[in-house]
């Protein structure tokens, strides 16, 4: 994909996504959709058990040129080009957002390889040029960014939410001189209490 990509994360719950293919690739795409909590509909002529076991409606036919219009967002990914194309084409002309496996050309957007814990997510993106390398590279990370993570980022949200409730206003620079405070270590050590506790102790400084 030639064009600059602009990263952004869609909000899908709730709302219908369209799944052009039943095999193994579709099988993940689909995967990916149902833990964003998307309304799910497959569309393939044959549809695999691993995605009929899935909370998503399924048609076993051929894709129909247009029906990608009521939809929010699709995914493409048939073993035929022509009926990918088709997808992406019905795409643009009904506005709607579409990924086409493995063919960048006919993408209006891109799928990162994702690494995942709790509400922490990071991606990788190549734009379409090597997906492999996008895996590679998210693998290489999770091998930095373990559960500890996680764990600091659920005490940076609550005690956001703290202040927030509280009324207190905090500084950019308070929280960076918190994340540089050793947090992250002590919680590795399994004191996760004392990260809290200087936490708090960097929050507070500044409005003493």
């Amino acid at each position: 994909m030639d064009a600059p990509l602009y990263p952004v994360n869609l909000v899908v719950a709730g709302r219908r996504c369209l799944v052009v293919g039943g095999g193994e690739v579709a099988a993940r795409k689909v995967e990916g959709l149902v833990e964003a909590e998307a309304d799910v509909h497959v569309v393939a002529p044959a549809v695999s058990e691993a995605i009929r076991t899935l909370p998503v409606t399924w048609e076993e036919r051929p894709y129909e040129r247009g029906e990608v219009a009521a939809y929010r967002l699709a995914v493409a990914c048939t073993d035929d080009p022509d009926v990918n194309r088709a997808v992406f084409e019905d795409g643009e002309a009904a506005g709607v957002w579409v990924n086409s496996a493995d063919d960048p050309a006919h993408c209006s957007f891109t799928l990162p390889s994702r690494l995942h814990h709790g509400s922490l997510l990071v991606t990788v993106s190549t734009g379409g040029d090597s997906p492999a390398f996008a895996a590679w590279l998210r693998q290489r990370l999770e091998e930095e960014i373990g559960p500890e993570y996680e764990t600091l980022l659920e005490l940076l949200a609550d005690a956001r939410r703290e202040a927030r409730d509280r009324g207190v206003v905090t500084r950019p620079a308070d929280w960076q001189r918190a994340l540089d405070s050793g947090m992250l270590e002590l919680i590795r050590e399994g004191r996760v209490a004392e990260a809290k506790e200087r936490l708090q102790a960097c929050l507070s400084s500044s409005s003493a």
